[in-house]
């Protein structure tokens, strides 16, 4: 594993923090002596494109909350991230706003009453877009991973849809399942 690749597990992500912790990102960062950080680059209600209406189960152009962030390692655009969510949950809550949320917006629908129970994730790979190729400064012959998940509470509601765009050669995803 080359010092740019970064490998990186889901689990952190899905789990609400204990108060006063950090969120996931810049906690997983500290722990291997890097930096991570990120910037809002817009939140409020939009339409929901057709791939967040399935992962959310609504209609196409439905009014859904997003936050568009990008997230940067050790000062360097390493991901693209949309996280959606219904706005059932999210209208009015520091969900639509920019403003960082303390331990993250996991721990946020926890205490909203929205924990995630479970998630699916499902990765694909293809070129990415002018605006995704700029803003993570890749080359024209650079592939991204496009990671698409949703997280669903125990009444198995969709709660949460995350869409978010890497550089392939910089990003190993790993999966570690337990076999019980």
């Amino acid at each position: 594993m080359s010092a740019q690749e970064w490998v990186s597990t889901s689990v952190p992500y899905l789990k609400p923090r204990e108060p006063g912790q950090p969120d996931a990102w810049g906690a997983e960062t500290a722990a291997r002596g890097r930096r991570g950080s990120q910037r809002v680059v817009h939140a409020g209600e939009v339409p929901a494109p057709p791939e967040v209406a399935e992962l959310l189960g609504v209609a196409e152009g439905e009014a859904v909350v997003v936050r568009r962030r990008v997230m940067y390692l050790d000062g360097e655009p390493c991901e693209l991230t949309d996280t959606y969510y219904p706005v059932a949950i999210a209208r009015g809550t520091r969900l639509a706003g920019t403003a960082k949320i303390p331990g993250g917006a996991v721990s946020l629908l926890a205490e909203l009453g929205c924990a995630g129970a479970r998630a699916r994730e499902d990765v694909t790979a293809r070129m990415p877009d002018a605006e995704a190729r700029d803003v993570l400064r890749l080359g024209p012959d650079e592939p991204v991973l496009l990671l698409r998940r949703v997280t669903l509470d125990r009444a198995d509601r969709p709660v949460q849809a995350d869409v978010m765009t890497m550089p392939a050669h910089r990003q190993r995803l790993r999966y570690e399942i337990e076999i019980g």
